[in-house]
């Protein structure tokens, strides 16, 4: 049976301090100019600290991505239907999605939940099937879910990832994919980080001028309708939240309690991981930020989040895209750190 949230968040531990000081000490030996491989060497001695190990190592990863509808969509906050959603769970499962070829290439697994979609799915393998309902009720007429549904959620995405964790895990990515998530994620953007809706909205599918002030008075409606408090995370998640921003924060808690590094994706997922943050602030040392997303309200929250984005590649396609190329260069950090020369070993002076 998997642990409930209140024993997995118990369980997250600082990261380990003599880890750190062996990979500190370590790079400093290395056959190189101290500091010059950067931001490669601040995240390797990350890692080390995530995984108690001074010389970590990240052979095995996976990608897990949560998908589910919203029932804000009604509102016209978006530029697809939920019949897109089902229809994009079917292109994952046949491996022609963009995540589908980025895992391939970084030798990731890929991990699809329904844990929501409005859309029926029984007949799709290759997904794992934990629908909690056929997506969240509108959040502009009351809350998106109930605080049981919130918590299931949560404890949903913890389960998925110990499964993972006993086949054998050395990082996991956070993906999504479902109509209306944006919305959500603005909302909860907005609440955490206490900037306007308007500055924290995006564009999302590609929405219009005017579709895009839709959205934004949607959120801004939701917001008035259920006033969410950025002291209560898990009803804030019910409130404006979705199934899969549950899900991934889930997912979040459940890695840190294990001690497995997250690259987290995009704005769903930083919506995810302010949901997570709230309920355990130690689960913030066990985040990577993959990249910075151009909806505007990512940036804000990685700041919040006091994360630096490995990459800035003009991306918003979600799915775990960005996760999954950030765990390249956390591969490639990790082997610098242990499989490169010091300079004793290499006969070179350092002086």
């Amino acid at each position: 049976m998997a642990k409930s949230l209140v024993d997995i968040i118990q369980s997250i531990q600082p990261l380990d301090r003599n880890a750190l000081s062996l990979a500190r000490a370590r790079q400093d030996t290395l056959t190189k100019p101290a500091g010059s491989l950067g931001r490669l060497e601040e995240l390797s001695i990350q890692i080390a600290g995530i995984q108690a190990k001074g010389r970590p190592q990240i052979k095995q990863k996976a990608v897990i991505v949560m998908v589910a509808d919203h029932g804000v969509a009604a509102e016209g906050t978006s530029a697809y239907s939920q019949e897109v959603t089902a229809q994009m769970v079917l292109n994952f499962v046949r491996g022609g999605a963009g995540i589908n070829v980025i895992s391939r290439q970084v030798g990731a697994r890929m991990i699809v939940v329904d844990i929501g979609i409005a859309g029926k799915t029984s007949s799709f393998m290759g997904i794992i099937k934990q629908k909690i309902a056929p997506g969240t009720q509108n959040m502009c007429l009351g809350p998106a879910m109930s605080l049981d549904q919130a918590r299931l959620s949560i404890e949903t995405g913890i389960e998925v990832v110990q499964s993972e964790i006993n086949k054998g895990l050395d990082i996991v990515g956070t993906g999504d994919m479902g109509i209306g998530n944006t919305t959500a994620s603005s909302a909860i953007c907005a609440v955490m980080t206490r900037k306007t809706v308007a500055e924290v909205t995006g564009r999302g599918t590609g929405l219009s001028d005017e579709q895009l002030q839709r959205k934004i008075a949607a959120i801004e409606k939701a917001i008035t309708v259920n006033n969410p408090s950025a002291d209560q995370p898990l009803e804030l998640l019910a409130k404006v939240g979705g199934f899969e921003i549950g899900g991934l924060a889930g997912v979040i808690l459940g890695a840190a309690a294990n001690r497995v590094p997250v690259m987290i994706d995009g704005f769903i997922s930083g919506a995810a991981a302010l949901i997570a943050v709230g309920l355990c602030p130690q689960a913030k040392d066990y985040l990577i930020a993959g990249h910075v997303s151009v909806e505007p309200g990512h940036k804000y929250l990685l700041d919040y989040l006091g994360l630096k984005p490995l990459l800035d590649l003009n991306m918003r396609l979600g799915e775990g895209t960005g996760a999954a190329l950030g765990m390249v260069l956390a591969e490639a950090s990790c082997r610098i750190l242990s499989e490169m020369a010091t300079f004793t070993e290499a006969g070179v002076s350092n002086k």
